[in-house]
């Protein structure tokens, strides 16, 4: 039996980290959350994901934090991350996909069909390790 593509959802609201998770095992994935920004990092590591889906507007510790602690460990090169926010203007897009340098942008809300389209897209930008 083939494993399971693991996805690691960093969003402090529970219910949309919840929520995500349930429609993305409804496509097969394995989901593990993670609704505390301090630890995110750490769940991270821990988890090994295949792909991070990661919220913006968290309290103490923004999105954009957790993101360079990740891009700078080289453990997680391989690793897309997909920004998955309520941030919906232009600008807020061109800043996470080209001076951050995310591997795909969420908007929310979203659809459930969008949802599992775009986490199959940012498996698709996986790196081999």
């Amino acid at each position: 039996m083939a494993e399971r593509t693991k996805i690691l959802i960093i969003d402090d609201d529970k219910d949309i980290a919840d929520l995500v998770k349930l429609v993305l095992e409804t496509a097969n994935f394995e989901v593990e959350a993670a609704s505390c920004p301090e630890s995110a990092y750490d769940k991270a590591r821990d988890y090994r994901p295949d792909a991070i889906l990661l919220d913006l507007r968290m309290p103490k510790v923004d999105g954009w934090t957790i993101f360079k602690q990740i891009r700078d460990d080289n453990t997680f090169d391989a690793v897309p991350i997909a920004i998955l926010t309520a941030k919906s203007k232009q600008v807020d897009q061109m800043v996470g996909l080209h001076i951050m340098n995310a591997d795909a942008y969420i908007t929310k809300p979203f659809g459930k069909r969008e949802l599992i389209d775009k986490t199959y897209e940012l498996i698709g930008k996986r790196k081999k390790p």
